[in-house]
């Protein structure tokens, strides 16, 4: 089947998913192997091209071209589905009492059920400066990954990571194990400081300090501006200075959620607000993945995101199922030293510290001396399905 750029004014689709990531994706795969034959369309901001989120932050190591990221082109996906998949388009509105969605080339169309698969946006907390501002990156998608794996042009670059979390201490794995030379700054004063408490994260950044990647913890960004023998040159809240080729912001991620709110939809800053049947406050209209707070939970995570679609799936297929998130823990991609972790959920009365050096297991305990969540570093990481089956489901 082709892939459709342009709609006809008056078009109407049965089921329409807005955005062609896992979740979207995901989703519209599962309703196949339901054998649900309805028609679907994705709508798609980027390329639409079927690709390996996970790999975005491992494909530097790995001297990967985007073209070796695509699982399957836009034209494949299409094919695979039996769906329409638009690309490089953007819902400008929605307007759930006629049951219609605008896109940016002014048409129009209609749907039976709409899906809101629209993903979580990078944020930059601070504004930068049209001079420098092609040196500044984020990667959330195979496009920005494209643009990204250009900028480095193969040569050995200075890279300045911003953000400590999760995607950037992947990233800074990734990078400097590619050759590059990379400074980590954060405001924390331990890397992955939401997911690690401070003696793991200390064992974290002393392997990536024994590697050659540059800490810049406990530090602010006070000033951005060019260099006068780089590109870019940061200056630091305690008025250091570093000169880079190139930034990537790793700053957090935000719900896109101005879509559903501007809809009238139920909306927190966690994301669009959903039941367990991934139902919004319109019942034509469901939402999941990084975009839907599920009865109060929002899991950016790959494996609560797979067990929506499945659960949605079986749901517009005619079996009403609710969604539940097993103990799944977070595997870290940093390979200097490995990492798991289960965040708990609920509040934490002590963390009780295990092993020493690199090898490291933590276990978060209520006032009870319950495991409610647990965090491993090293050798350690070997505990996660022991651990994982004794922790609470995230959302059970």
């Amino acid at each position: 089947m082709p892939v459709s750029h342009t709609l006809d004014a008056t078009d109407h689709a049965g089921l329409v998913i807005i955005g062609t990531g896992m979740a979207g994706v995901g989703l519209a795969r599962a309703l196949r192997r339901l054998n649900d034959r309805r028609a679907i369309t994705l709508i798609s901001l980027d390329s639409g091209d079927d690709y390996s989120k996970p790999l975005l932050s491992t494909g530097l190591t790995k001297h990967m071209p985007p073209e070796r990221l695509v699982q399957r082109t836009t034209a494949a996906l299409a094919d695979e589905l039996d769906a329409r998949v638009i690309t490089h388009t953007h819902v400008e509105q929605l307007t759930p009492e006629v049951r219609t969605i605008r896109l940016s080339d002014g048409q129009a169309l209609g749907y039976d059920t709409l899906v809101l698969a629209t993903g979580a946006a990078p944020q930059a907390p601070f504004a930068i400066p049209d001079s420098v501002s092609r040196r500044f990156f984020t990667v959330n998608n195979l496009d920005e990954y494209r643009r990204f794996r250009a900028a480095l042009d193969e040569r050995p670059a200075r890279v300045a990571v911003i953000g400590a979390g999760l995607v950037g201490c992947e990233f800074a794995n990734d990078l400097h194990v590619g050759g590059h030379q990379v400074t980590l700054i954060a405001p924390e004063t331990t890397p992955l400081a939401r997911l690690l408490p401070e003696p793991l994260g200390t064992a974290l950044g002393c392997a990536f300090q024994d590697a050659g990647i540059q800490l810049a913890l406990g530090r602010t960004l006070a000033d951005i501006s060019a260099g006068s023998d780089s590109p870019v040159r940061l200056t630091l809240g305690n008025h250091a200075t570093l000169d880079v080729d190139l930034v990537l912001l790793a700053t957090g991620l935000a719900p896109r959620i101005a879509l559903a709110d501007a809809a009238g939809l139920a909306v927190s800053r966690h994301g669009i607000t959903v039941d367990r049947y991934l139902r919004t406050s319109d019942p034509h209209i469901h939402a999941l993945g990084d975009a839907a707070c599920v009865a109060g939970v929002n899991a950016m995570y790959v494996q609560p995101l797979q067990a929506s679609a499945k659960a949605l799936a079986a749901t517009l297929a005619g079996t009403p199922t609710q969604v539940s998130f097993g103990a799944w823990p977070i595997i870290v991609k940093t390979p200097l030293l490995p990492v798991v972790a289960y965040p708990p959920a609920v509040s934490v009365e002590r963390w009780r510290i295990e092993g020493e050096g690199s090898d490291m297991s933590a276990l978060a305990e209520d006032k009870h001396g319950n495991l409610v969540g647990f965090a491993l570093t090293g050798g350690c990481v070997r505990r996660k399905v022991e651990l994982s089956r004794a922790s609470p489901a995230l959302l059970g």
